[in-house]
């Protein structure tokens, strides 16, 4: 689906008219907030958005006013209509909104609209471009400019970093309330996430990094609604209990990730070969040809003076140092300074093996050819690179750079 298949016309549509973008707003007792948003949003919209659209209320048992408020919005503008459900649950109300729409982009956004609207279109365009599956608002992104209270920034950062750990997520902000979805991805998605509260995005979004889709970030600017009913304390719970569960059916293999990647289109390009591995190999192997040219270079010009041994250290400890820095960056592309320094400690680690297998070898050597020439070292100490390599490789995918 590419942008020029759109229809060029704006405003909204109706179910019978196909949406183009269905913009969800959740809401469960939200009578105060619910006018001001539609209407911003509508207007919002209507100015902006060259394509139709629908905006779709889902009121998840409200107990006040909101969904007489909600019905006399769809009355008062046309393409916003309500969903009523019968059972609380933000995820509930989502995927039952999602899952009964027509529109080729599905969204949604929370009602105190913290996001500024103006990355609205930056969300959705790679997804009516067909670049990306889904696309998600960040705070953490760099670029983002966020207003709230250092309680909520800890709590925000910390969720986060769990999630990188316990789930090897990539994404930088789960819980950012700014989300669109292409329908055809959602379709193959949507019946596998179990979570019908504030846990849904989370695990969406895992599902869709496991499953080789492309996550987009967007940085927005996002002020904190100091109103927010949210309970952070069995939210914080509630999603504890999701990340272990999720990690239970992802390393059991519940979830048939295989299935879903074939479904999608996002099997490994090469039979065999895990998703990603093939470009990281080749970018590795590029990086480890540089090294272990830097490697005997060093090596050659201190062996005179230091001895073969030291000459050993001192070389393989220098590119060392350089080939994780270089494969940090480029074989598995990661970006900033979090992490760096564990990443060298690692790297480290693996220098030490590295180490211990040329020693190996050049002990062995001259063993066996106490008389042995320098050419005989070079190629005993080429081939001890070569079988270092390998596991460097190996121990880096799985291990030092596990969650790139």
């Amino acid at each position: 689906m590419s942008i020029g298949t759109l229809p060029r016309t704006s405003g909204a549509g109706s179910r019978n008219a196909c949406a183009v973008l269905d913009v969800v707003i959740p809401v469960h007792n939200e009578q105060a907030d619910l006018g001001p948003c539609v209407r911003r949003l509508y207007r919002h919209l209507s100015e902006s958005f060259p394509y139709p659209f629908r905006i779709t209320v889902a009121d998840n048992a409200s107990t006040d006013e909101t969904p007489a408020v909600a019905a006399a919005l769809s009355v008062e503008l046309p393409g916003v209509e309500v969903l009523r459900l019968a059972e609380k649950g933000r995820g509930r109300a989502l995927k039952r909104a999602w899952t009964a729409s027509d529109a080729r982009v599905l969204a949604y956004m929370d009602v105190d609209l913290s996001t500024d609207l103006n990355a609205l279109l930056p969300l959705v365009a790679p997804l009516l471009s067909g670049h990306s599956d889904v696309s998600i608002g960040s705070r953490l992104a760099r670029g983002s400019r966020v207003v709230r209270g250092p309680k909520r920034e800890f709590i925000s950062r910390s969720y986060n970093r769990i999630l990188r750990t316990a789930l090897s997520a990539r994404f930088s902000d789960a819980q950012c309330g700014f989300k669109a979805i292409r329908r055809d991805v959602a379709e193959q998605l949507l019946p596998l996430v179990e979570d019908t509260g504030w846990f849904f995005d989370t695990e969406l979004l895992v599902l869709a990094q496991r499953a080789g889709l492309r996550i987009h970030e967007v940085p927005v600017d996002w002020i904190d609604d100091p109103d927010s009913r949210v309970d952070i304390v069995a939210t914080a719970v509630a999603d504890l209990k999701g990340i272990a569960r999720l990690g239970r059916a992802l390393v059991t293999g519940k979830l048939p990730l295989a299935a879903l990647r074939s479904r999608l289109g996002r099997a490994p390009l090469v039979a065999g070969v895990p998703a990603g591995m093939l470009p990281q190999l080749l970018r590795f192997a590029g990086i480890g040809i540089l090294s272990t040219v830097a490697f005997l270079a060093l090596y050659a010009l201190l062996r005179p003076a230091a001895g073969a041994q030291a000459a050993n250290f001192i070389a393989l400890l220098s590119t060392a140092i350089a080939n994780t820095a270089l494969n940090r960056r480029l074989t598995f592309a990661i970006r900033g300074t979090g992490g760096a320094v564990k990443h060298q400690i690692q790297g480290l680690l693996l220098f030490a093996l590295g180490l211990a297998l040329n020693s190996a070898a050049l002990g062995l050597l001259n063993l066996a050819s106490p008389a042995h020439t320098h050419l005989a070292e070079i190629a005993v100490l080429l081939a001890a690179n070569a079988v270092t390599t390998l596991l460097r490789f190996v121990l880096m995918r799985a291990w030092v750079f596990r969650r790139a």
